[in-house]
């Protein structure tokens, strides 16, 4: 199932090219972000390696399990700095965090709302690609498999730009209603290059939390 890009992907794309130039990032498309597990939960798992946040002590983080036929994969190396271990963790998690709006049908889900700034427009670009798979009717199977992750430390520390690869060539939409899965033929348009700002809480020491994202689509240097 192809990927649509949305109004609201082109405004946030814009807002993040000028907070990631001076993080350090590069430039890309914008893309919907239509990453949604299943909406039955049914027989669930949590996500494919735990980011190195997950062990960060005292912060209560929302659980985000998974139905059965969808997995995320993150094969990514945690950096050895902790801040941007830190910020690379819950760059991941705010992508889980999407996908898992959608597993609970609740545009308005905690989990999103934990990872991303108030107010923000990575907040709003959740919200989003949450609520068009829903008016949809879609949901999702299959995996999506992450890689090639980096993060550039801005000279304060306390914010940071994340990137990497997203493999969508066996992730696939499904319909609620009927539980058809939607395949697509493999191509270009399996691969997306993230590119999200992430900003140290300043209210609970350890977390990160996605201010901006832009997502570059067709990104053949993602292909394995």
């Amino acid at each position: 199932m192809e990927r649509r890009t949305l109004p609201v992907a082109v405004a946030v794309a814009v807002t993040a090219a000028l907070l990631l130039t001076a993080c350090g990032g590069g430039d890309g498309n914008s893309r919907s972000s239509e990453k949604i597990p299943a909406a039955d939960s049914g027989s669930s798992k949590a996500s494919a390696s735990p980011s190195a946040s997950d062990a960060v002590a005292g912060i209560d983080r929302p659980a985000m399990p998974f139905p059965s036929d969808f997995e995320m994969v993150f094969d990514i190396a945690m950096p050895s700095d902790a801040k941007e271990a830190a910020a690379l963790g819950d760059a991941e998690n705010f992508v889980r965090a999407i996908n898992y709006g959608v597993v609970r049908q609740d545009p308005e889900n905690v989990a999103y709302k934990f990872y991303s700034t108030v107010g923000s427009t990575a907040q709003s670009y959740a919200k989003t690609q949450i609520k068009e798979y829903l008016d949809g009717g879609w949901t999702v199977t299959g995996v999506q498999r992450y890689s090639r992750g980096k993060v550039d430390l801005a000279a304060d520390g306390r914010r940071a730009s994340v990137s990497f690869c997203d493999d969508d060539s066996k992730f696939y939409g499904k319909e609620v209603k009927s539980k058809k899965i939607l395949k697509t033929s493999p191509s270009d348009k399996d691969y997306y290059y993230f590119e999200i700002v992430m900003a140290a809480s300043p209210e609970a020491e350890g977390l990160w939390t996605a201010e901006n994202v832009k997502v570059q689509t067709r990104a053949i240097q993602c292909r394995a």
